[in-house]
């Protein structure tokens, strides 16, 4: 029989000494440390091929090819009644100038001493189709020129653009109609002479849409105007109603049935797919109203529809996470229910209001589905427009539209054109999350 007062005997332990059961555990998280830095490896892996990927074939759009060219300005043919009448001038059309570029290139050929072997006509189609008119248009600005030797800078044709590049290649043109070896060889010649030079397009910036005749034409600078003022659209309706939606939703709306059925139809709307916005928007704003199609007004209307239930469910959840106590305390002191809403709560959910707010207009400035939908395709405008009614009702285009236009179109210079259009638009993205976190940092307050 064994005594009571004998205490079991206690296994002598250190605290210092990993058993196995730590050394498991210990285990199991060094190998979800090490998935955890896999993942996010990966993620930045992916992030950097995709940037590589989109700066390497984009940049080349904001390159591009001209040609320096000494043209006289004949008055035979461009005022044949040599009285200087504009109206005379504008009755030129373009095809009276292209023989004024075969005899600056024959002119040019022989000056230099150039062995070309092809016709004067060959020369001249290394140019952009847009170089007679290019003419044209000086000449009606400038008709006092006319009889003079003016020295123009033209736009090389995209296969030359692409020649320089390193998108076209001799072997590439060998069924090609639109360029031939010769050529290229007179493309080499003149780049020795120094008349062929590549420098920064600015116009791919400032510069509109052009035909499937003239890639080398073709900017984003009406489409981005397009962007900015559905942007403004999307501002100045979707601010102010998602946050007085979720101001009475969160503050002064009574808990029944039928808010909790509106607060799961406003989490649904976040879910549809853009597409269906589009639709909706043609149905409504388009076939039952009839505003005009391709309006920045109709595209904003519908990114208005697709961006407020982002900023109402982002505006609650910055009312949200003021505390009850500030609440409280304003009421305690007399405050009403609005003066503690509107002098207390809502500056001090500020920062995530605004943050959600951009964010929702990132989103939308990124959207292509619900422009296709009203007609938003890659419009081609040539002059940006002159007054806010007219920007807002004349028919544009959007950068993502302008993007997808271009992506899906034949010659390879309006695929370049493409990713130089993603490079602006992700400057825009990255400039306005950017804005995001600024206003952030700039009006949080801490309590």
């Amino acid at each position: 029989m064994s005594n009571p007062d004998q205490t079991p005997a206690v296994a002598k332990t250190s605290l210092l000494k990993l058993d196995a059961r730590t050394r498991k555990r210990n285990a199991a998280e060094t190998r979800f440390k090490a998935y955890g830095m896999i993942a996010i490896g990966m993620g930045l892996l992916m992030l950097v091929i995709l940037v590589f990927n989109i700066v390497s074939r984009g940049t080349g759009a904001f390159q591009q090819t001209f040609v320096t060219l000494e043209v006289e300005l004949v008055a035979a043919k461009l005022d044949k009644k040599g009285n200087r009448n504009l109206d005379d001038i504008k009755k030129v059309s373009t095809f009276g100038y292209a023989p004024l570029l075969k005899d600056a290139f024959e002119a040019k050929v022989a000056v230099a001493g150039i062995d070309t072997g092809i016709k004067p006509k060959q020369m001249a189609a290394i140019l952009s189709k847009s170089a007679a008119a290019q003419m044209r248009d000086f000449v009606i600005a400038n008709p006092d020129m006319i009889g003079e030797t003016v020295a123009f800078e033209f736009l090389a044709s995209s296969r030359v653009d692409g020649y320089l590049k390193g998108r076209v290649s001799r072997d590439s043109i060998a069924n090609d109609k639109k360029i031939s070896p010769e050529q290229l060889d007179f493309v080499d010649q003149l780049v020795s002479e120094g008349s062929v030079t590549k420098r920064f397009n600015m116009s791919f910036i400032t510069g509109s849409d052009a035909s499937d005749a003239r890639p080398e034409s073709a900017g984003m600078g009406v489409s981005m105007i397009g962007s900015l003022i559905m942007m403004m659209v999307v501002l100045v309706l979707a601010l102010p109603i998602g946050v007085a939606a979720s101001i009475y939703l969160e503050e002064f709306a009574p808990k029944n049935w039928i808010t909790d059925i509106i607060e799961v139809n406003i989490s649904n709307l976040a879910a549809v797919p853009s597409i269906v916005f589009g639709i909706l928007g043609l149905a409504v704003f388009i076939n039952y109203m009839h505003l005009p199609n391709s309006a920045p007004l109709v595209g904003g209307l519908v990114l208005t529809l697709m961006t407020l239930p982002t900023i109402i469910i982002s505006t609650r959840a910055s009312l949200k996470s003021v505390p009850p106590s500030i609440r409280d305390a304003a009421l305690g002191v007399g405050a009403s229910k609005m003066q503690s809403v509107f002098h207390h709560v809502l500056p001090l959910a500020a920062p995530g209001i605004l943050t959600g707010t951009i964010i929702g207009l990132a989103q939308a400035l990124g959207e292509t589905a619900p422009l296709l939908l009203i007609g938003m395709v890659g419009f081609i405008a040539s002059n940006p427009p002159d007054s806010i009614a007219a920007g807002l009702m004349s028919p544009n285009s959007a950068m993502p539209a302008q993007i997808y236009e271009w992506a899906k179109r034949a010659d390879p210079a309006f695929y370049e054109r493409a990713w130089g259009g993603i490079i602006i638009l992700l400057v825009f993205l990255v400039s306005m999350n950017t804005i995001a976190v600024i206003l952030r940092r700039r009006f949080e307050r801490r309590w």
